[in-house]
């Protein structure tokens, strides 16, 4: 009844949500999902309580035949978990990453050609980590653009990685001209919304750790964000070309909602300076409060750790990485410019509050916002 209330009004909820349904061998999650998972539960629990209409998962596995995306949706959310009512998303979009394809190039430099570190996106088999969009709303499969195979290179003042040792590129010309952005895609799925049609823009950039002094994940974290900052500009931007071949940017007068773990922090954690900044910042973007959560104020007060230096304000965190890490703001929904926010937050319960049990099915939460024109 939440939901028909909120689109009876044109307001429609987004929400990004890292759920870690994962496994590291290929076809794992489609057995777990179909043999019963406890954590897969308690996922589909938070969805159903907090029933948006829009909706991103990130790493969750991609199949070709997209069962693990049917046994989720069909014996999920469509079956109330905890005393949760069911839901049902008649709309969805899934298709395939970058993670764990092999790139037959030695990206790590360890004199091998093997392994997760020498796929496009780090993965230890194509489509872990992947993305799945469910929504209550309809989308044209034909307007969607995506950038799995946008390249690095074509990236104008790409942040190409630095050997510490030499001084030149770590990556060799002929390993450069191939490798590609996106750690596993970039999506623009225009929505039509009560509130009108919303270009829902969704990525997972790579963690900006995992690496040596090169940085590589580091500045490949600040350029796969960057790619929405450019894609937002004005200009025509031949370079910006998409894997249907169509080349340049969001209209100028797209609403959209970017959404995502970008795995960067605005002041804390490992990303390099300002990388979420430069769509925070964005003129495009809508300046709004960030979705907040009493438990995470709660949980940085008992895991004390990192959380003891952050500067960053622990009521907007949105995942808990353990004390040596501390928890960090990563997942966000940015509205465009012409929308409203209406509400928003995280859902991060206190010990004491219901749903409290459900969140370390992940070590990230979801966010929410409800939007209006």
């Amino acid at each position: 009844m939440e939901a028909l209330r909120r689109v009876g009004s044109r307001s429609v909820r987004f929400a990004t949500y890292n759920t870690s349904l994962y496994s590291e061998a290929g076809g794992g999650l489609i057995a777990r999902l179909d043999t019963g998972d406890d954590r897969a539960a308690r996922i589909a629990a938070v969805i159903q309580h907090q029933r948006p209409d829009v909706l991103l998962l990130n790493e969750f596995d991609y199949d070709d035949q997209h069962a693990a995306a049917d046994l989720f949706q069909r014996d999920y959310l469509a079956v109330g978990q905890f005393g949760q009512a069911p839901i049902r998303y008649p709309h969805r979009y899934l298709a395939p990453v970058n993670t764990g394809v092999p790139s037959g190039m030695d990206l790590d430099r360890d004199g091998k050609i093997q392994g997760g570190n020498d796929a496009f996106g780090f993965g230890l088999h194509p489509g872990q980590f992947g993305m799945l969009v469910l929504s209550r709303f309809p989308f044209d499969p034909a307007l969607v653009r995506t950038f799995q195979l946008f390249a690095w290179k074509d990236l104008p003042g790409a942040c190409s990685p630095v050997d510490p040792a030499s001084g030149g590129p770590w990556y060799p010309p002929e390993v450069w001209e191939r490798l590609r952005l996106s750690s596993k895609s970039h999506w623009d799925l225009p929505i039509e919304t009560p509130a009108g049609t919303i270009h829902f823009l969704a990525s997972h950039p790579t963690p900006p750790v995992f690496d040596g002094p090169e940085a590589r994940n580091r500045w490949r974290n600040h350029d796969e964000i960057r790619l929405w900052a450019e894609y937002l500009s004005a200009g025509d931007k031949p370079w910006l070309c998409d894997d249907q071949g169509r080349r340049g940017g969001l209209a100028a007068d797209a609403l959209f909602v970017i959404a995502g773990d970008q795995n960067a922090d605005p002041v804390d954690g490992a990303s390099a300076p300002n990388a979420i900044a430069q769509l925070l910042g964005h003129p495009r973007v809508l300046r709004c409060p960030a979705p907040e959560s009493e438990g995470a104020v709660a949980a940085a007060q008992v895991a004390r750790g990192a959380n003891l230096t952050h500067q960053g304000p622990a009521a907007q965190d949105t995942g808990d990485f353990g004390p040596a890490v501390g928890n960090l703001r990563l997942d966000y929904l940015l509205p465009s410019v012409g929308l409203s926010v209406r509400a928003s937050g995280v859902f991060w319960p206190r010990p004491d509050q219901p749903g409290a049990d459900w969140i370390d099915a992940s070590d990230h939460r979801l966010v929410w916002i409800d939007l209006a024109p």
